[in-house]
């Protein structure tokens, strides 16, 4: 006896559609964008060093691919940024489980924490030049300071919203410090600590810029530096869009992360 198989069943008509208008609207914004971009130069007739038109835009990043200044310039904002990010979410993360943990640390240390946040980055890093002579750690610090504060707070929030109910239960099954850690801490605190990484990629972005502006002699916000002087506005808006591509990378890379690891939420 044979036994039918249904068909598969396909997805509604309007669903498809509306897939089909979502993968479409990014490049369609683009595109929109860029022809008032044009039209706006076009009706005002700016001269090139106010406003370029994106044509010019795009043969100066042809040129800056050609000969390598593009590629030797992100390389190293990317490295300051990473390094950043490893060194300032590896600091926030490691305090932030210590003061989540010790309520009277919490107290002590808090205004201290407080204060370092309200200097301004911007006056730091003359300072930092002054203190520190490689540039590349300079950079890195002025990144991990922009991003510590918010990774601080996430920790601190991602591992109290652990219920005390669920740290009772592990307590009673006699589960191991360690245990409790990795198999309810850090599932628990995971969403928000995930969710403040997304905040800290780009403000480390914007670190690594502020800290290029003063003394540096590579980096993308070298290149936005050099192009105020140079009046090449071109130059400028190839830094820029770079910088927004990096930017939507490191948010990208989160959120697929934060995809794989917070599977087992859709699952439940």
């Amino acid at each position: 006896m044979q036994t039918s198989v249904p068909p598969p069943v396909s997805q509604p008509l309007s669903v498809r559609r509306l897939q089909l208008i979502r993968v479409a609207l990014a490049p369609l914004t683009v595109l929109l964008f860029l022809l008032l971009w044009e039209a706006l130069v076009r009706w005002q007739d700016y001269p090139a060093f106010i406003l370029p038109r994106p044509i010019d835009v795009w043969h100066k990043l042809l040129l800056m691919l050609a000969d390598g200044t593009l590629f030797r310039h992100t390389t190293a904002t990317l490295i300051e940024i990473v390094g950043g990010l490893v060194l300032g979410l590896g600091l926030a993360t490691s305090l932030g489980y210590v003061l989540a943990k010790s309520p009277l640390l919490n107290q002590i240390l808090s205004p201290y924490v407080v204060a370092l946040q309200s200097f301004p980055i911007i006056a730091v890093a003359p300072l930092l030049v002054i203190w520190i002579k490689a540039s590349v750690l300079r950079t890195v610090i002025i990144c991990a300071l922009t991003l510590f504060f918010p990774a601080l707070v996430n920790t601190i929030v991602g591992i109290r919203s652990v219920e005390p109910e669920l740290m009772a239960l592990m307590r009673s099954l006699r589960a191991s410090r360690w245990q409790i850690f990795t198999r309810l801490e850090i599932p628990a605190a995971l969403p928000v600590l995930l969710a403040g990484l997304k905040v800290g990629t780009t403000l480390s972005v914007i670190g690594a810029v502020i800290r290029e502006f003063v003394g540096a002699n590579q980096g993308l916000g070298f290149l936005i530096n050099l192009s105020r002087g140079l009046l090449d506005t071109s130059l400028l808006f190839v830094a820029l869009f770079t910088l927004v591509l990096i930017s939507l990378g490191l948010y990208g890379a989160v959120s697929l992360l934060e995809y794989r690891l917070l599977a087992w939420k859709r699952v439940a």
